[in-house]
């Protein structure tokens, strides 16, 4: 989805479309918040993305802990990869 996102402001930026790529970002805020959260969840953590408070190294951290693997078992249901338990 971010990948999407950052095409499409590129896009409308070159179009000049300024106001309306701030539109689509801020639509599009809340989905990619929950996203993140879901993902953190899957990789053990609390899906408080508090840590992007911290200018650069909050953003790293961040994408590090999103690019984990999932967990076998966690709080939050079983790792997808591993099939539907019988």
């Amino acid at each position: 989805m971010f990948l999407w996102v950052g095409i499409l402001n590129i896009v409308l930026a070159v179009l000049g479309l300024d106001t309306i790529s701030a539109i689509v970002s801020l639509a599009l805020l809340v989905p990619s918040l929950s996203i993140a959260a879901r993902r953190l969840h899957d990789t053990g953590r609390s899906g408080w993305q508090l840590i992007l408070l911290i200018p650069i190294i909050g953003l790293i951290v961040l994408i590090v802990f999103l690019a984990q693997d999932s967990h076998d078992v966690n709080d939050y249901g079983v790792n997808p990869k591993l099939g539907v338990p019988t």
